[in-house]
């Protein structure tokens, strides 16, 4: 739609007002509601946000350690420039108009906490070297049979799976439950974040969605946009919808697969794609994969950014611990399919479905770049059988904390995303490290109360 044909839509929509979020650095969207007349006024100029979206954690509890904001500041607003490519009904809210912003500094140019923002400074890096990236994300995701005051009074424990068992892809489940499914699928779609499939994962009460394939911006977009969707419309069927990496030690985790390609400028031709090649892989994968190997340990957090991430990788449970990769083997970390012109990618199998999207994709995607202009090669072959036993090009690092002082301390880190926002965001980890190492967890209580 044009500009033109967007302010008609503002203007006659019979709630008079517009739905705006933009995004922080946890990946969780921060938004509002403004009168139509509001955003008439501002839609092709700035817009008021206070800039404790970047100055505190998903628990809205101040850091203390970052230099961005603070009481230091005082909290004034930042610049917010709303995108109208973004715009959506919301189906779920009679079709209410919503758009997603970037964060933007007083000279106009993009803020450098937004995560947004980063995503267009690799896409950008990425543009200019010839190459047109597409992605996708998928997203496995624990469903209850709960609502937030119910979860909250039982302490989270204990909770009632919308469905019992271990049945994934199961007919019979989705079937049990079909209607919430259903609006699932038809509802996400309908706001613009188009569903390839849906189906029963492995455990009780989880789902899993593959998100269709896009332009790298746009393909974030929907994948910050699908996780908010799902939990509201989780919301209207009496579900509770939860996107942690791990929920309990007795189950599998729940990943958010990044999968990539690299088109030529007029995105015609796949160029990770070499017919000749006995894997069919073109040397621009082969070098992609390389950079990807390369960099993941030195900018993990920003793909496994929670303390929770860290207990999903472990060995055995369908997520990577090890450097590697394969030819359609779920074992390794990056897993290559290469199977025709338009089809071939890799998929990134580190990332989990608690990352900030834009941050996990500006990951992948520069990591690949990286490893493409430095013409790196794939140093050993493809990892066969069990990767987990693949010890030949290291391990990941095991923890928030180890993994933030790897990416704090990385050159390559601040060479990809640079100086100010590797520091801030480190900053932010470190944070989210100490709030997690000074509580008193259940496991302690029960190993230790009576018997120490």
């Amino acid at each position: 739609m044009t500009t033109q044909e967007i302010l008609a839509y503002v203007k006659q929509h019979p709630s008079g007002k517009v739905k705006l979020a933009v995004t922080d650095i946890d990946g969780v969207l921060r938004g509002k509601y403004i009168s139509a007349e509001k955003f008439v006024s501002v839609a092709e100029g700035r817009l008021g946000f206070c800039d404790v979206t970047f100055g505190w954690d998903m628990g809205d509890v101040a850091y203390d350690n970052v230099k961005f904001t603070g009481w230091h500041t005082g909290y004034p607003d930042a610049s917010v420039k709303l995108d109208l490519s973004t715009f959506r009904k919301i189906p779920w809210e009679n079709d209410i108009p919503f758009f997603l912003g970037d964060f933007v500094d007083d000279n106009e140019k993009p803020g450098y906490t937004c995560p947004r923002q980063l995503l267009r400074k690799v896409l950008a890096d990425t543009t200019e070297s010839g190459f047109s990236p597409y992605f996708s994300q998928e997203f496995e995701w624990f469903n209850f049979a709960e609502t937030p005051e119910t979860a909250h009074q039982k302490g989270y424990q204990n909770l009632t799976p919308l469905t019992p068992g271990m049945f994934g892809y199961s007919i019979l489940r989705s079937t049990l439950k079909n209607e919430y499914m259903t609006d699932l699928f038809d509802l996400l779609s309908k706001f613009g974040v188009p569903i390839e499939g849906l189906h029963t994962e492995t455990g009780p009460g989880v789902y899993e969605a593959a998100i269709k394939y896009a332009p790298v911006l746009q393909a974030a977009d929907q994948a910050v946009l699908f996780k908010t969707a799902v939990k509201e419309i989780a919301y209207k069927h009496g579900v509770l919808a939860t996107f942690m990496a791990k929920i309990t030690e007795n189950l599998p985790g729940c990943s958010g697969h990044v999968h990539q390609s690299l088109w030529d400028k007029d995105s015609k031709q796949n160029l990770f794609y070499n017919e000749k090649d006995p894997h069919k892989m073109s040397d621009l994968m082969k070098s992609y994969i390389a950079g990807q190997l390369h960099c993941l340990p030195q900018i993990l957090p920003m793909v496994a950014p929670t303390i929770n991430s860290y207990k999903r990788l472990v060995e055995g449970a369908w997520a990577p611990t090890t450097l590697t990769w394969g030819i359609d083997n779920r074992t390794v970390a990056l897993r290559a399919l290469p199977c025709n012109s338009k089809a071939t990618r890799l998929e990134t199998r580190v990332v989990g479905s608690d990352t900030n999207p834009y941050l996990a994709l500006s990951a992948c995607l520069a990591a690949g770049l990286y490893g493409v202009k430095n013409k790196m090669k794939l140093e050993k072959e493809a990892t066969e059988g069990n990767g987990y036993r693949d010890l030949s090009n290291g391990i990941l690092p095991a923890n928030l904390y180890e993994a933030t002082q790897k990416m704090k301390q990385s050159a390559v880190a601040k060479e990809l995303f640079g100086d100010h926002f590797v520091e801030h965001f480190t900053l932010t980890r470190e944070w989210e490290w100490k709030q997690y190492a000074k509580v008193v967890t259940d496991w302690e209580l029960k190993r230790y109360f009576e018997i120490i």
